[in-house]
């Protein structure tokens, strides 16, 4: 359900929606001490509910959530800490987002592990949560 629609029918949460799909970070997460050491890829999507009107209207990025500098926090945050588990890792994205972007309201962060090492062929696994 987009935001606009939420709105409409008297969803949760009435915001707009700014979004990063895709977002690829190589970092250290992983139960397995090879996943800590050697690495591997992690695909980070974030929904960033907030209220986009006044950035709208007067076309001013100080009035919006730069999606640049998100990126940049997200991708510096993942590689610098090491969890084991990727819904850890999803639970402390969301916190220091919401920590360090004050028009987010609400967020949305989706943690895809396409090398995980399960030993079966997949396309991806992933965990999505989303916090107030």
């Amino acid at each position: 359900m987009n935001a606009v629609h939420a709105a409409a029918s008297g969803g949760a949460h009435p915001y707009d929606c700014i979004f990063i799909d895709g977002l690829e970070v190589f970092a250290t997460h992983g139960v397995y001490p090879e996943e800590n050491a050697l690495g591997q890829k992690f695909v980070i999507s974030l929904r960033l509910y907030t209220h986009t009107r006044a950035a709208g209207q007067t076309d001013d990025l100080g009035r919006s959530i730069d999606y640049g500098a998100v990126c940049a926090f997200v991708e510096r945050f993942a590689r610098e800490h090491t969890f084991k588990l990727i819904e850890r890792l999803a639970e402390e994205v969301a916190a220091e987002v919401l920590a360090e972007y004050p028009l987010v309201e609400r967020i949305g962060v989706r943690v895809e592990k396409p090398w995980a090492p399960i030993g079966l062929p997949l396309k991806t696994v992933g965990v999505e949560i989303e916090r107030p």
